[in-house]
């Protein structure tokens, strides 16, 4: 049979180990107290349990006994059961606590919800590896100083639909999305959308912050940049826009911050609202993307926005569209996309073996 002092852990024993050398005229009150971490009040208290009920009043009461915080089993038992569910699957504790909450109602803490779904097998503990540590970059002052655009291509519809490409512009100064679309591949018709998306809504930024994918640069066989200006790049300059390449995914942190946490938690939502498609995707993504910059967006340095306004020939129209160049044949005709075109004019000899410029717009109406 076990004793009393099996019974006691290492405070208690060493409380009645204090008390017996007081017992015995060792040690005094005053001593107890400091060698116990106590006030001189406290150790009368402990003095007086002890010499009332002996060893047995140096055993905390609440020994054995039902926690008055503990959480209801059956409260427990129901939101285990709700995040068993396929819809919940890979959902880490934070975004489930969320969800949780919203969509249920169960006012829980996030450490609650991890503990509960490592010890259901629903959750395991990340490992710690070593990364590379990379100096953070200052965020630039004002909102709309440099945006950081990305494409990331993912099964954004897990085996519901094809694997598509999300493209997004991030502000670098806030960390919010002015900005996105899904798309089937990551193009120059893709980065004009919500080019003009932005523009719409904001005005034209100072700079964008991209990679060296050959939709912003062309570069030669060897790694050499070209000097011929892209289609998108021209885009930029004719808007006064700065065009910035990286020289790494990292220089670009913010907007490869923000695939992270949309890989995670915009193919979970997509989930609950069995979204399969690209259509049905882009009339939730904005939705998504307001709630994404109540959540993770930070306010400015300078309230005051650098955008500037659309200037008025800023005609969208004739920017966005691909140029290409024609020579005029004597009966001032040219061939253009297998068809052929005539200009018709009162004076033919003045334009005879000239050239013409074709502004042609892919997926607008001619």
């Amino acid at each position: 049979m076990a004793t009393l002092e099996t019974k006691m852990n290492l405070k208690e024993a060493n409380r009645l180990s204090v008390m017996q050398q007081i017992d015995k005229k060792i040690l005094t009150l005053k001593r107890a107290s400091e060698d116990l971490g106590l006030s001189e009040r406290q150790i009368k208290r402990v003095r007086k349990r002890y010499l009332i009920e002996g060893a047995k009043g140096l055993v905390s009461k609440h020994r054995g006994k039902v926690s008055q915080n503990r959480m209801d089993p059956k409260l427990r038992a129901e939101v285990v059961r709700i995040l068993s569910r396929e819809e919940y699957a890979g959902f880490g504790p934070t975004f489930a606590q969320e969800k949780i909450r919203k969509r249920h109602g169960y006012l829980l803490s996030d450490e609650t919800i991890r503990k509960w779904m490592i010890e259901e097998g629903l959750w395991k503990n990340k490992k710690q590896k070593m990364v590379r540590i990379y100096q953070r970059r200052v965020r630039r002052g004002r909102f709309g100083e440099l945006l950081q655009g990305d494409g990331s291509s993912h099964a954004w519809f897990e085996e519901r639909g094809e694997r598509c490409t999300l493209v997004i512009f991030v502000d670098d100064a806030t960390s919010r999305i002015t900005a996105g679309r899904f798309v089937p591949a990551e193009t120059t018709e893709a980065y004009q959308e919500i080019l003009e998306e932005h523009l719409g809504n904001y005005g034209r930024p100072l700079g964008l912050y991209v990679d060296k994918h050959s939709i912003f640069r062309t570069s030669r066989g060897d790694g050499s940049v070209k000097e011929k200006e892209t289609h998108f790049g021209r885009i930029l300059r004719e808007l006064d826009i700065e065009l910035i390449c990286a020289n790494s995914p990292q220089a670009k942190g913010r907007v490869e911050r923000a695939n992270g946490v949309l890989q995670d938690r915009l193919i979970k939502e997509m989930r609950i609202k069995k979204i399969s498609c690209i259509e049905e995707a882009n009339c939730f993504l904005p939705e998504f993307i307001k709630e994404y910059n109540e959540k993770f967006g930070k306010p400015p340095r300078d309230l005051e926005s650098a955008h500037r306004p659309m200037r008025q020939e800023d005609d969208l129209e004739r920017i966005f569209a691909r140029r290409s160049i024609r020579k005029l044949s004597k009966d001032l005709s040219f061939q253009y996309g297998g068809h052929s075109y005539q200009i018709q004019t009162e004076s033919p000899n003045r334009f005879r073996s000239t050239h013409v410029d074709v502004l042609e717009r892919p997926g607008k109406p001619s």
